[in-house]
C-alpha cells in the first residue's frame, strides 16, 4: 500500500483544512448535538406525558363528580395537558360564578368565558408541544447544504494545491477530492436524524392535540352544564365554539 494513500482520511482532511472548513465542521457538530438533545428530551417528555395523560383520563372518566376530579388535581397537581386543561376550566367556571364579569377579559356569559379559557389553554399546550421543533426543522433543512459547502470548499483548496504542485494525475486528485466529500456525508448524517425526529414528534403532537381537543368538547359540557353530552339542545349550543377548535388545531 502506498504510504501517501494510507495517510489519507478524515484526520488528514481535518489537518489540511483551513479556518472555514473547521468552522463548518464545528457548526455540524453543534447542529448534531442540539438535534439529538431535543429528540432525547422531547421523546422522554412525550412518553411521560402520554403515561400521565392516560392515568388522568382513566381517573376522570371513572370519577363520581367534578369535585372528586378537583380533589385529585389539588393532591397530585396538573402534570399533563388534560389535567392542566381541566384545572383551568374549573377555576374559570368558579371564578366567573363568584365574581362575574369584573374585568374586560371576563366579559360575556359564563359559557363564553369558559370557552375563551379553554381556547387559551389549548393554544398554550400547542405552543408547548411545538417548542424545539423549529430547531429540528432548521437542522434538517440546512445541514446537507452546510456539508456540501464544506465539500466545495475542500475540493477547491485541494485542486489549487494540486495545480500548484503540478501533479495532476488521477491518484493525486482522487485522494484530496474524496476527503472533501466527507463533509457532504457528515451533513447528511446530521440532517437525517433531525428530519426523522421532527416527523415523529410532529405526528405525536398532532395526535395528542386532537385528543386534547376532543376532551375539551366533553369538558366544556361537564363544567358548564353539569350533564353528559347530548342531553339537550342547550348543551349542543353551549359547546359549538369549542368543537370548532378541533379544525383549527388540526390545520395548525
Amino acid at each position: 500500500m502506498n504510504p501517501e494513500t494510507s495517510s489519507l482520511g478524515f484526520a488528514h482532511f481535518l489537518a489540511q483544512s483551513d479556518a472555514v472548513g473547521k468552522t463548518l465542521l464545528v457548526i455540524l457538530i453543534v447542529m448534531s448535538v442540539a438535534s439529538w438533545a431535543i429528540i432525547a428530551i422531547k421523546g422522554l417528555t412525550l412518553v411521560l406525558r402520554n403515561g400521565r395523560s392516560r392515568e388522568f383520563l382513566n381517573f376522570f372518566w371513572n370519577a363520581s363528580s367534578l369535585e372528586q376530579v378537583a380533589g385529585e388535581i389539588t393532591t397530585h397537581g396538573a402534570r399533563d395537558p388534560f389535567s392542566h386543561l381541566t384545572s383551568h376550566a374549573m377555576q374559570a367556571q368558579a371564578h366567573h360564578a363568584k365574581y362575574g364579569a369584573a374585568k374586560l377579559e371576563e366579559a360575556g356569559s359564563s359559557g363564553e368565558f369558559l370557552t375563551r379559557t379553554i381556547k387559551k389553554v389549548l393554544d398554550e399546550e400547542t405552543t408547548r408541544l411545538e417548542n424545539g421543533l423549529a430547531v429540528l426543522a432548521t437542522v434538517g433543512a440546512t445541514a446537507p447544504f452546510v456539508g456540501l459547502f464544506g465539500t466545495v470548499w475542500g475540493v477547491y483548496h485541494a485542486l489549487v494545491a494540486i495545480g500548484m504542485s503540478g501533479a495532476g494525475t488521477l491518484d493525486k486528485v482522487a485522494g484530496p477530492v474524496g476527503e472533501a466529500l466527507i463533509m457532504t456525508g457528515l451533513g447528511l448524517a446530521v440532517a437525517i436524524p433531525a428530519v426523522v425526529g421532527y416527523n415523529w414528534l410532529t405526528r405525536a403532537n398532532r395526535v395528542l392535540a386532537a385528543k386534547l381537543d376532543a376532551f375539551a368538547y366533553e369538558l366544556h359540557t361537564f363544567v358548564s352544564m353539569g350533564q353528559p353530552l347530548g342531553t339537550g339542545a342547550g348543551a349542543d349550543a353551549a359547546v359549538a365554539n369549542v368543537r370548532a377548535l378541533g379544525a383549527r388545531t388540526a390545520a395548525a
